[in-house]
């Protein structure tokens, strides 16, 4: 679970830096600012926009302009994505009026979603690093391999269909 807090740090570190540098210095910024200090694509910035998850507040000539505080939303999304949310997932974890709102038992289902892979994953390496230092002649001749080879015909390990965390909708917000 460190390892996972890590990456999330070191992905997000410079995302971090940049909002806290520029918040506050501008009212509205517009989404090439806004792309240029998240690290976000504009084309990624108008899909969040289609799906809810941030909102322009008008135009300045051909370009859309967001409000300063869209920044801090977007290091929040990128902390969802991390973890490992969905967009929709992410979507609910906030009210309609954009403050946050999360739910902590979403958090502690992902949580325990993350321990299951980082389990499935640590006996995968376990059985990986075997396979490559055991002395038997031939990998069919080793008992653990066989075991893992059982454990592969029987499906353990075939990717799992991620089942959403909640069944509630995202909400979604109206144009202005």
């Amino acid at each position: 679970m460190n390892h996972l807090l890590f990456v999330a740090r070191r992905e997000l570190k410079g995302l971090f830096c940049n909002f806290k540098s520029t918040l506050g210095q501008e009212q509205n910024v517009d989404i090439a600012e806004v792309a240029r200090r998240s690290g976000v694509p504009a084309s990624t910035l108008r899909f969040y926009e289609e799906k809810g998850l941030i909102a322009s507040i008008g135009r300045r000539g051909l370009h859309r302009v967001f409000d300063a505080k869209v920044l801090e939303r977007l290091a929040l999304i990128a902390l969802g994505r991390s973890a490992g949310f969905s967009l929709d997932e992410i979507a609910l974890m906030f009210a309609p009026d954009g403050r946050p709102r999360i739910n902590r038992r979403m958090l502690t289902a992902k949580a325990e979603e993350l321990d299951r892979t980082i389990r499935e994953l640590t006996e995968m390496r376990d059985g990986l690093r075997h396979a490559a230092a055991c002395r038997a002649p031939s990998h069919m001749e080793c008992p653990t391999f066989r075991r893992i080879l059982r454990a592969a015909a029987s499906g353990a390990f075939r990717p799992q269909r991620q089942k959403s965390l909640t069944a509630v909708q995202p909400h979604r917000r109206k144009p202005d």
